[in-house]
Formats: structure tokens, sequence, C-alpha cells
């Protein structure tokens, strides 16, 4: 058998049916192609194919079956029409297509089965969350939804981390993009999450700053206190606000330009405010 760990592509035969099809499918995913020398969309397909197979040879085989050699082979399947690829996991045909397809459309067809580009910083993520540590998960949860925005388990985890960080407007943002048919439980948690965070901006001392704020909306002392108080109820995104509403004012003015640098910092890395925010300071220093 022609099958080598740099070569991920073999030709099956009958000898080697079994050991393909029946054994290395318990260890990768076996993408079988059955084509004929006469079949031009066959052809046509056969490079994506490959391009693909080596792509992820670690992982999966292309077993290419010949009908027109192989006619035992290709009636154990019951393949009627060319061209056909299936995709045999454990043993079993899992999924497949018959009928020339485009190269996006085997992609998504494989995503399903195959490790994505998202799946390592949303395992790194995962960690670091189950250790409460949602500040070191931000920049995986973060590198995996940039990857593929389309995984939901990467927007989920995403979202979290936004609201224990103190982005809840971002989170509320994102969470409403969030499709019907993919809001599972953990969108009612993550809801849950976002009304809490909100309720804990509601607290009498945080109250009594914002009335006290839009009486007097030249005070810049009585912004920086509503900062913090808002800092440390988790609304991050509302403080330094504020606290660039007084820079502009007054570069200099109290402590205000030491506590938006010390927020700014204390945001985790790949957090989309702490790279706006550092922008907006730098571009009032210099």
């Amino acid at each position: 058998m022609d099958l080598s760990a740099t070569n991920n592509i073999v030709d099956i035969t009958l000898e080697n049916f079994q050991q393909v099809i029946l054994q290395e499918s318990q260890e990768k995913l076996i993408l079988v192609d059955f084509w004929a020398q006469w079949c031009e969309p066959c052809k046509d397909m056969m490079p994506i194919l490959e391009k693909i197979a080596r792509e992820y040879q670690k992982v999966l085989i292309l077993a290419k079956v010949d009908c027109d050699e192989q006619q035992e082979v290709a009636a154990q399947f019951g393949i009627r029409s060319l061209p056909t690829v299936m995709v045999v996991k454990d043993g079993q045909p899992v999924d497949g297509f018959a009928g020339a397809q485009t190269e996006s459309q085997i992609r998504e067809m494989l995503a399903k089965y195959l490790p994505q580009p998202e799946d390592e910083d949303l395992q790194k993520a995962a960690q670091a969350i189950e250790a409460g540590d949602y500040q070191g998960a931000f920049p995986f949860a973060k590198q995996a939804y940039d990857l593929n925005p389309e995984n939901i388990d990467s927007r989920y985890m995403y979202i979290d981390c936004l609201v224990e960080t103190g982005s809840i407007e971002q989170a509320k943002a994102e969470l409403e993009t969030i499709k019907l048919v993919d809001q599972d439980s953990r969108y009612q948690v993550l809801l849950g999450k976002i009304e809490l965070a909100e309720q804990a901006a509601d607290t009498p001392e945080i109250k009594q700053l914002q009335e006290a704020v839009e009486r007097e909306p030249e005070n810049l002392q009585l912004k920086i206190e509503l900062a913090v108080q808002l800092q440390q109820a988790r609304k991050v995104d509302q403080a330094l606000a504020l606290l660039h509403s007084v820079l502009l004012k007054d570069l200099n003015f109290g402590e205000a330009k030491k506590l938006m640098l010390d927020m700014i910092n204390a945001l985790p890395d790949g957090e989309p405010l702490k790279s706006a925010y550092r922008r907006k300071v730098y571009s009032l220093l210099y």
C-alpha cells in the first residue's frame, strides 16, 4: 500500500480495502473519492481533494477508487453515479455527496470532522476559564473568535470573556447577533450575566454620582469618582469613556491620566477596548 507518513493519498484495491476503510478509519478520517478516467468532473475535483488531503496529512487519508478497475469496491459502496465522495469514520460512511462540488462546499462538509484552526485557542481559553482566569482566557478566546467568527463555541466563549472583564456593552452587542437557531443554554446564561452586571452598576453610590454629573457636567472630579465606581462594578467601557472625556477637557486634571492608564493596562491582551483607548490616550499625549 502506497501510504506513508508523507503520503496520505492512496489508491484503493480489494487488497488494501480492509486496511484503509476498516482499520485506518479508526484513527483517521477517510475521504473516499470514486472516480473514472472518462469522468471529466472527477478529474476537475481530484486536485481539490488532493490539496485538502495535503493540508490535513496527520488526520486525513484520501482514498481514491478507480471505479472501472475496482468495480467490486464500488459495488460494495453501492455507487450509482460519478463523481461520488464519501467520508468514512470508524469503518462507517458518515457523510458524502454525489456530483461535482466546489472547494468551499467540500471544506464546509469536512469542517464537522476535521480539527479547525481555532480549536487550540478554544482549548486554552477553556482551561483558563476553568481556573477562573478570565483575564488569561481573553486573548485565546479573542483569537479563536477572529479565526472563525462562525464557530458558535468561539462566539459564546468570547462574549463570556467580554462580560467577565467588564466590556458589558460590547458583550451585549455581540450576544444580540446570535441567531435564534444557535441560542442554547449558554445564551441564557450570558443574558443573565449581563443583566447582573448591569444591576451591579445600579448601586446607590453610582446612581447618586450619575445624577451629580448630570447636574454638574463640568465637574471633572465627580466624573473621576464615578469612573472609579463604574470600574469596580465591572463597567470598564463606561469608566474609560468618562475618564477620556475628563482628559479631553484637561489632560493633567487630578488622577485622571494615571487612573485611565492603569485601567487600560489592567484590560486583557486582545481586548479591543485596550488598543482603542491606548490610541486615544497617546493621541492626547503626543
